[in-house]
């Protein structure tokens, strides 16, 4: 999978402006905590999510998630029983996440690669803060205990989620960056989808979905063995000659 890294393309870009992780599933292995609390919360409800179901929420916000799990099993899309069961999800999650998170492979080599040679980062996700903070201080512990992002942005801080392209818009302005000259890394259909919208070159990693070819975007199956290299070729195809800083 993916295009391959010549000596030519490695000459034309340095670097990228910045790059832009997305969280679930791309760095960590917390879709799997989604995946048990959708699964639990099936079972709460009388029936078994499928496989199919479960795929479809991959990257998706909590709202989308509930209507894909009721649709699975049948049940009507009730507002009140939304909520409650969005809410037990959330803590069900929060409970796993706070016993700590495990690294995708190849993902904390390539954030600690991007953060020493100097590249701005952002840390770009559809869970919300609540969440999100839960996995960052276990990320941070592993950074010595600095967070090794630049900004991060939550998918209730944004005026729309993945697969709008708004949260990674709003995270390459924070970083006073052009999007056009930042790699997005992601894993999920929407979050390709979202990273490409907005201009960005997209590296995608696929975990629990199949990502289709698209201009602008490059599959691999793993993080494992890649490097700034690798990321700043991706953006010599377009031709950009970026400034930044």
């Amino acid at each position: 999978m993916g295009s391959p890294v010549t000596a030519s393309t490695r000459e034309r870009v340095t670097a990228p402006c910045a790059v832009l992780f997305d969280m679930d599933g791309t760095l960590v292995e917390t879709e799997e905590y989604w995946g048990e609390a959708l699964h639990d919360l099936a079972r709460r409800r009388g029936g078994e999510l499928s496989a199919a179901a479960r795929g479809a929420t991959v990257g998706t916000s909590m709202r989308t998630a509930m209507g894909v799990l009721y649709a699975d099993l049948g049940l009507p899309p009730a507002e009140s029983a939304l909520e409650a069961d969005a809410r037990w999800v959330e803590d069900r999650v929060a409970g796993l996440m706070a016993a700590g998170v495990r690294w995708r492979p190849g993902a904390r080599e390539l954030l600690a690669a991007v953060r020493t040679a100097g590249v701005p980062t952002a840390l770009v996700t559809t869970t919300n803060r609540r969440l999100t903070d839960l996995v960052l201080a276990s990320v941070a512990r592993s950074f010595g205990g600095r967070l090794p992002f630049d900004v991060t942005v939550c998918g209730d801080e944004v005026p729309a989620r993945k697969p709008d392209p708004a949260p990674y818009r709003q995270a390459a302005g924070a970083l006073g960056v052009d999007v056009r000259c930042c790699v997005v890394v992601e894993d999920s259909a929407v979050g390709v989808a979202a990273g490409l919208a907005s201009g960005a070159a997209v590296l995608g990693v696929p975990a629990m979905q199949t990502l289709d070819p698209a201009p602008g975007l490059v599959l691999r199956e793993t993080l494992a063995g890649l490097g700034l290299a690798e990321l700043a070729a991706m953006l010599a195809p377009a031709g950009l000659a970026c400034r930044c800083g």
